[in-house]
């Protein structure tokens, strides 16, 4: 059937399977460029009739792996049919919805550039795509199953999916478990296995309650988060061959790989949520795409190797340009610098194959999300900037580089900009600022803290008038989350501090 091009949109910057080999070292990370909507994949209007050749008028995720003999699989969230009246899941008569939990499609499309074709479906009669896993429907109990992830093992394709005891507030939502299913047809027929599951602590907080999966060398890698779009990202791994055998799971401690899953230190700090994670050959190193809720913006993260360190966030879409946008997972496909991704939107509810450009932004990966203020819209920091005291972002050419920069401004107290980041324990780091001040404020500070306000490491000093670089090194011991802050503490004068392009690396 024929397929359309739908608009660009004015965005600013902010899996395959894997080779046998491992990845060469890479250390700059990487950056979208303007992203395009490329096509609508479901509902009407979509590029593949879905409401008339597989009784689809609404759905979400649109979760993608390669099933390892030429097809594309993909798997969708909570879907409906023609009684669906919208927004959102759920709208419309339940008894004339046709609501499934999740349905699989599978596609031998290529040529992305024009979108992705949908060739067939598990159903379960002619033109109605089937609920291939089952759940009970019943809200408090196991409201619904949606799958989050999916990998394969030679012929055999496996699903992570996650058994949702209710829906709360905005961007919360609480599971039962975790758990995997399996299917040695392709995707027709499922079995859960009830022993491969990660149940849920009664705090409603373990960690892999939602995940992405990988295959490298051997191993299948599992990125985990808890339920709702809240938590940071974790990781484990285990050998291929036994995927289903939890007490073979091995997580990321920050060091080594432990049999504890409460040991699993943090890879990457959220809001992290919907993640998906590839390994890009172009760049030659890993990407994770995600929804960051607070900045209401789907980002990307680049590491050399899965266990980090992952730089800080590079907008890829902006809620903005595409009001209620979340579940973004990288087309396996994806080559040279094209990166494809689908993407759901809460109005329509339906799901979209995107397009973004990738390039390295210099030879250093920079821990710290928005280092040069550039992303900061209005008059106070925002998200994952936090103001401590009194102060505000310049927009009219004061920073160091770029048109925007923080600043401080006060009498008496301490006050700081600061922001919370994922460091790996065991290893030494550099943090440093471009500062500039009044003449008379006598009593600044760069530095890292743990989360709790215990100092890691700083640099004080006097006055900088013109800007000037300040740099310290620390150790991070055991510490998986520091925070790094810059500030002054004024002593009856009024005095200011302006911050710019701060950076983060991680030097052994």
């Amino acid at each position: 059937m024929p397929k359309r091009l739908v608009l660009l949109l004015p965005l600013v910057l902010g899996a395959a399977l894997l080779p046998g080999t491992s990845p060469p070292a890479a250390r700059a990370s990487a950056v979208p460029a303007p992203a395009t909507q490329v096509a609508k994949l479901t509902g009407p209007g979509s590029i593949n009739d879905t409401e008339a050749r597989f009784a689809l008028k609404a759905t979400d995720l649109g979760i993608l792996w390669d099933n390892g003999s030429g097809e594309i699989l993909t798997a969708f969230g909570d879907s409906y049919g023609s009684g669906w009246t919208g927004p959102g899941g759920g709208a419309g008569d339940p008894a004339t919805i046709d609501w499934r939990c999740n349905l699989l499609f599978r596609s031998k499309d290529r040529n992305l550039a024009d979108g992705m074709t949908l060739d067939s479906a598990a159903e379960d009669r002619p033109r109605h795509a089937k609920e291939f896993l089952g759940c009970k429907k019943i809200d408090r109990d196991e409201h619904t199953v949606i799958p989050t992830a999916g990998v394969a093992v030679g012929k055999r394709q496996y699903v992570q999916y996650m058994s949702v005891n209710y829906w709360g507030p905005a961007g919360s939502w609480f599971t039962n478990y975790s758990g995997f299913a399996y299917s040695d047809d392709n995707g027709e027929t499922w079995t859960k296995d009830p022993k491969a599951r990660w149940v849920n602590d009664k705090t409603w907080s373990s960690n892999f309650q939602m995940t992405a999966l990988v295959r490298s060398q051997g191993y299948v890698y599992m990125v985990g988060t808890p339920n709702g779009r809240f938590g940071n990202a974790h990781l484990a791994r285990v050998p291929e061959k036994q995927v289903l055998s939890k007490g073979a799971w091995r997580y990321w401690d920050g060091r080594s790989w432990s049999p504890r899953e409460s040991a699993a230190a943090p890879i990457a700090i959220g809001p992290v949520s919907e993640v998906s994670v590839q390994w890009n050959a172009h760049l030659g190193k890993w990407l994770m795409m995600y929804l960051d809720e607070q900045r209401a913006s789907v980002v990307l993260r680049s590491a050399a190797a899965l266990t980090g360190p992952w730089s800080g966030e590079k907008v890829v879409v902006k809620g903005t340009d595409f009001p209620g946008l979340y579940g973004t997972f990288m087309h396996p496909w994806s080559s040279g610098p094209d990166l494809y991704f689908t993407m759901s939107q809460w109005d329509p509810y339906n799901v979209f194959l995107m397009h973004t450009k990738l390039t390295d932004d210099g030879p250093v990966t920079n821990l710290v999300t928005d280092p040069g203020f550039e992303e900061q819209a209005g008059a106070t920091p925002s998200a994952p900037w936090q103001l401590n005291g009194r102060g505000g972002i310049d927009s009219t050419d004061l920073g160091h580089s770029g048109s925007r920069n923080a600043y401080l401004r006060d009498s008496i107290g301490a006050h700081s900009v600061q922001q919370n980041v994922a460091v790996r324990p065991g290893h030494r780091y550099r943090l440093s600022a471009w500062v500039r001040t009044a003449e008379n404020n006598r009593d600044t500070v760069v530095g890292v803290r743990t989360l709790s306000g215990r100092s890691v490491a700083l640099k004080t000093g006097g006055a900088h008038p013109a800007y000037e670089k300040v740099s310290v090194e620390f150790a991070s011991g055991r510490e998986s989350l520091v925070q790094v802050y810059a500030g002054f503490t004024g002593h009856g004068q009024d005095v200011w501090f302006q911050l710019d392009d701060v950076v983060l690396e991680e030097i052994r």
